[in-house]
């Protein structure tokens, strides 16, 4: 739905983004991740015509992005931009109405979204009399009310308490679950791994990684498995069940586990999986768990940015 073509931008002798390319799938709940400095915000403005790209273009639907295709994108940019004055009720009326909603229409919308919410009792106070993270949500209905195709958040999260936190991921994952387009900037892994179909990390305004959350990890994979087991006398396995393998470790079950045993960890080549460790314990154990140790998104960002760095 949303290409970037070799985007490039500079300020002054500062260059926040050099050739990058990405590619925001219609109907994907999209991660933009990267250490702080990386470039993010710089592409998600881009994206939003707030700042043209020095080279470079994004396309729309496989055509250049024009200045009325904003009324398609909904924008909650990191730096929030409330009139702290202002009443919340007025002032939502306000922005949807520039969003081109009628005033009946953006009523009926914003009592929606308050009573889902628990905004009810907001409507008549000032921006200024709210929390940060109160405010945060009077932004985020803002942001959703006119319904656009995609929706894209810098750092939405950032704020909130992990009530708030988690009211506001389940809202963004029942957005998806609809049909909307989800772009967002973060720098919590958790909330990649729970809710993200995509990603994309650059790091030093270079795009390093991208694709599907399947194949980045699935192209990370260690080929590394981790089996809890029992021997009759609660011994460790014998030599023959581990020769076949690379044994990293075999300990006892931690005491926090509810069960008694050990925990095997070994490694393996690309052609063997988790059949070939099963077939060698088996006859000298009772298999309690087996699983392979797949990295975290957590873990794939450092390797990946600690790679590029090197």
């Amino acid at each position: 739905m949303i290409r970037a073509e070799n985007i490039t931008k500079r300020y002054a002798d500062h260059t926040a983004l050099n050739d990058v390319s990405l590619h925001i799938p219609k109907g994907s709940l999209y991660g933009l991740l990267g250490p702080n400095g990386a470039g993010k915000t710089t592409f998600l403005r881009i994206l939003n015509q707030i700042i043209d790209p020095d080279a470079g273009q994004v396309l729309l639907d496989g055509r250049p992005l024009q200045r009325n295709d904003i009324a398609r994108i909904g924008y909650l940019p990191e730096e929030r931009g409330l009139y702290k004055k202002m009443a919340v009720g007025d002032q939502s009326l306000y922005l949807a109405r520039l969003k081109g909603l009628s005033e009946a229409e953006a009523k009926k919308r914003l009592v929606y979204w308050f009573e889902k919410l628990g905004m009810e009792s907001w409507w008549d106070k000032k921006i200024e009399e709210l929390s940060k993270g109160m405010a945060q949500k009077v932004q985020f209905v803002t942001t959703v009310l006119h319904q656009p195709e995609v929706l894209i958040f810098d750092e939405p999260f950032s704020g909130f308490d992990p009530l708030a936190a988690q009211q506001i991921r389940e809202e963004m994952l029942e957005l998806h679950r609809n049909g909307t387009t989800l772009l967002f900037s973060t720098h919590r892994m958790e909330n990649v791994e729970e809710m993200c179909t995509h990603i994309g990390l650059i790091n030093k305004s270079r795009r390093v990684l991208e694709g599907s959350v399947a194949d980045v990890v699935r192209s990370h994979r260690t080929h590394r498995y981790t089996v809890a087991y029992q021997t009759p006398d609660g011994s460790p396995l014998p030599l023959e069940a581990t020769a076949p393998f690379h044994v990293v470790s075999d300990d006892a079950l931690p005491s926090s586990d509810w069960r008694t045993g050990r925990s095997l960890c070994v490694q393996l080549t690309a052609n063997e999986g988790l059949n070939h460790v099963l077939s060698a314990l088996l006859p000298h154990a009772d298999v309690l768990e087996a699983q392979e140790s797949v990295p975290s998104m957590n873990d794939i960002f450092i390797q990946t940015v600690q790679n590029a760095a090197s």
